[in-house]
Order: structure tokens, then sequence, then C-alpha cells
């Protein structure tokens, strides 16, 4: 069983920023999550290294362009390796293997008459790097997703791929696969994107304007349009053309921004129809994220996240739990470093940091430094087992993405009723007690086991500070494919150290 995950491919003409970092983030607990499946996985993220912005920026920067996208792409490496993205392959689109496959996908679509030539004038967002229609612009005439830069009037001859010879294929792929766009108010986009006849897609771009990209195979005085280039990587990751990519690409499934719905929605499945290829599985589609109060992030008003200074302030879980617990399937949300504090404090700290430490402590002092046996169970005990093992169930089940908020909320509201249970069974009271002194055995073996299953199913959130938990649970191993078990802690374990999970901040 195969499972292909893909972020999109990041542009360098800037620091990775809580965008990167939220979808990559998500890649990797959808790839934690069908690991412990027992899923075989592949997930690929990375760096567009073309285009003009891209160009512009080591010009400003006054460095030679290999120098610019070396000195990038380690940095974006860097930031993710940070967030713990276990990323299987680093996407870099200078690699001489995906530009020989984007120019063999171009000339096979050329071969069958596609592909035409023609002069055109129209409004060009150097931002999207793209050419946009009337109806794309605000009122003002502006880009919505780049207000601030000005969008130009160009007159150039380029290649265009005819698109409308697959518009209703594309939309009766939609209607045959209502998986295919998730979750279905995006759906619902795509199809009104595709209501209306599609112009046919600028695929080229002018050498005397842009430089960085790939050539055209059949005119050299042409570099590829970025958005053509980049979206191949999704098969050139996998060794496309070579068959050995088929199984995979089968299980394909783009996590990507809404920002990006139309290129992804009908630029590349319409790419593919061309070039005789399938489509992918699934488009996972998310929405953005915005300052507290719903306030558009922006470096002028100083309510931008950085990812970077929220894991050097408060750690990687902190973040990668924010992000997890906090984004709504089709409305943007709120994010700050206040918020994000605010959560750690009152969710991370409070519920799973400070049970571990009581119970672990007390079993520490108290038993030997050993987990102690538990006796008979009541009806409180079972009560909370039963919680605890229907909250984590969704963990031992596939993930989409939409539902990772969902998941994460029932794990962090059974760990509440989990200090609930230990504040009113009061096990350090029974201790004092020769008649109750058992049952404080009990209470704190039930405690534990109920957290390991907690922090076994938080693997896939919070890796870094549930391998800590577990370790000091003398946890070593893990079962294949995973689902929540009770009584897997062998009571009489020695107990390792404890670290604490999640520091008080200042």
């Amino acid at each position: 069983m195969k499972s292909y995950i893909t972020t999109p491919i990041y542009y360098v003409n800037g620091s990775p920023h809580i965008g990167h970092a939220f979808t990559s983030i998500m890649a990797d607990i959808l790839k934690r999550n069908r690991q412990a499946l027992g899923y075989e996985l592949m997930l690929s993220t990375g760096v567009d290294e073309h285009g003009q912005k891209n160009q512009e920026a080591a010009q400003e920067l006054g460095m030679p362009i290999e120098d610019y996208l070396d000195m990038r792409c380690a940095e974006f490496r860097d930031v993710f390796d940070k967030l713990d993205v276990t990323y299987d392959y680093f996407v870099r689109t200078s690699r001489d293997g995906h530009k020989e496959a984007v120019a063999g996908m171009e000339q096979s679509i050329f071969d069958k008459d596609l592909i035409v030539k023609k002069n055109y004038t129209g409004t060009y967002c150097k931002g999207c790097e793209e050419f946009k229609k009337e109806s794309d612009l605000t009122e003002d005439g502006q880009c919505p997703l780049h207000p601030t830069m000005q969008v130009e009037q160009t007159e150039e001859t380029n290649y265009f791929l005819k698109m409308e010879p697959f518009r209703e294929r594309l939309l009766k792929h939609i209607a045959d696969n209502p998986d295919f766009v998730q979750p279905v108010a995006f759906r619902n986009e795509l199809k009104q994107m595709l209501a209306e006849p599609l112009e046919d897609l600028c695929i080229s771009r002018p050498k005397a304007r842009v430089t960085l990209g790939v050539e055209l195979p059949f005119d050299t005085e042409f570099v590829t349009y970025v958005w053509f280039d980049a979206l191949a990587n999704y098969l050139t990751n996998i060794d496309w053309p070579d068959e050995s990519y088929a199984p995979w690409w089968e299980e394909c499934e783009h996590l990507i921004g809404k920002d990006i719905l139309k290129p992804h929605g009908v630029y590349w499945p319409i790419m593919l129809m061309a070039a005789g290829l399938p489509l992918p599985k699934k488009l996972s589609v998310h929405s953005h994220w915005v300052g507290a109060g719903g306030v558009k992030m922006s470096k002028s008003i100083g309510n931008v996240v950085d990812p970077i200074e929220v894991m050097d302030k408060l750690g990687v879980d902190a973040l990668r739990w924010y992000l997890a617990r906090h984004m709504r399937a089709d409305s943007d949300s709120q994010i700050s470093v206040e918020l994000i504090a605010q959560t750690y404090e009152a969710e991370l700290n409070n519920k799973l940091g400070n049970m571990l430490s009581r119970a672990a402590k007390f079993a520490r002092s108290k038993f030997d430094g050993k987990l102690p046996v538990k006796g008979e169970l009541t009806a409180e005990d079972e009560a909370l087992r039963q919680t605890v093992l229907k909250a984590t169930a969704g963990m031992g089940e596939w993930i989409d993405l939409a539902d990772i908020p969902a998941r994460t909320q029932a794990i962090i509201t059974a760990a509440a009723e989990l200090n609930e249970y230990i504040d009113k069974q009061a096990p350090w009271s029974l201790f004092k007690n020769e008649d109750t002194r058992e049952r404080s055995k009990t209470v704190v073996y039930v405690a534990l086991d109920c957290l390991r299953i907690v922090m076994e199913a938080l693997q896939q959130v919070i890796p870094a500070s549930a391998g800590k938990a577990l370790a000091t649970l003398n946890v070593t191993e893990v079962a294949r494919p995973w689902k929540p078990e009770l009584d897997r802690l062998p009571g009489g374990t020695e107990l390792g150290d404890i670290q604490p999970l999640f520091p008080r901040v200042q």
C-alpha cells in the first residue's frame, strides 16, 4: 500500500514564511499518520528555482544566480528540518533530470498540435507570473493576490496550450470523482472556473524577458512558463517518464493553498490530459492564515508570524500543535505569536506536560521508580479508559487534511478529562492510608497507561515531545499498524528520566 503526498514547491525569491510551514507540517502529519497505518510513504517538498521573480531577486542582491539558488535552497531545507518535516524528496527544478522531463512533456504535446504560437496583448501580473483576464482583477484593476504590485500591459509573441478541448472532459472527471477536490467548497469553486470556455494558456516566456527556466525544445528563443515547469515536479520526483512512476502516481495527493487552486485544478489536469497521462488522485485544499482579529498579515502592520521566531521562543511542537489545531477547512484562520503562546500554555503545558510530570514523579518517588501494578478497576477507571480510546481512535484511521483539527481537538479534550480524573482520584491522598494504598497504584497505572495512548497518537502531530514522553514511560516500540490499545504498559516497568516536555515561557 502506497501513499504519495506532495506540497507545492516554494518560490525562493523570499525566506520561508508561515504558509510554507503550514502546508509542509500538515503534509508531514498525513505522512506520519499513514506510516502508522502501515503504508509505504513518499513525501515531496522543495523549491521552484525558475521564473522572473527569482531571477530579479538574485539581481537585486548582486549574486550569481547559481549561488543565490544554492543559498535559498539551503535556507528552505534548514527550516523544514527544524519543523520536523520528514520529506523523502527535496525538489530543485534546476536539476537536469527534471528539466529534461519537462522538455520531453512539452515536445510530446507540441507534436499533437496542441501548442500554438501567436502574438498576445494582455494584462500581466509579475507577482503571479501570469496573464490576467479583466474578470481576474479588482475594481481598481489590480491583482487581488498582489494588490501593491502594478499589473503591466504587455504585448509579446508566445506559445500557448489549447485548453478548451479538455474543459468538458475535466468537468466530467470532477463529477465522476467526488473526492478529486476536497473540501467541497473548493470543488464548487473549481467547477465555477470551468463553467465558461477556457482561453489558451501561455506556456512560454521570451528569453529577452526571462532567462531562468527550461528552454523550449522546439524553440530555443523561449523558456517554459514557470507554472508549467513547476507542476511537472510531481511527476519527475518519482522518476517519470520511467514506468516505475506509475504505482506512486496512482496514489498521489497534492496539498495546496486556495490561492493556487487554478494552476492545480485547471492548468495541471489539462497539461496531463494533453500529454496522455492520468490525473492525480486528489487535491486537498486549505485556506490561509490571517493575523489576530482577521487582519491580513503585513510587514507594515507588524502582524507577520515568523515560524523561526516561534520555534526559537516556544519550540517546534508549539508551532506544529497550533497549526494542526486551528486551521478551519474552508475559511481563513487567525494566528499570532500570542495565540500560539496561549495555546501552548493552556493545552500542551497544562494538560499534557503537567499530567506526565505529576503522575510519573509520584510513581518514581512512591513505587521505587517503577510503574505500579494495577489492581481491580472501578467504573471511573473504565470510563476514562474508554474516553481515551475513543478520542485517539481517529489517529488509528486514515486522516484527510480537513480532519486534522477535529482529531487533535478530540485528543486534547480527553487529556483534560485525564487531568480531572487524577485530581478527583488524588492518588497522593490515597497513598497516605494503608487501606487505600493499593487503590493509589491502580489510579497511577490507569493515568499513565492512558497518557501513553495519547502520546502514541500524538507522535503523528508533535513527534519530538511525544517521543520524550514515551521515553519517560519506557516505551521503546510502538506497534504498526497502530491503533489505541489498553494495558500495553507492563506493571513494574522501570520509568525513565522525567524531562520537562513544555517548559514555561516568559
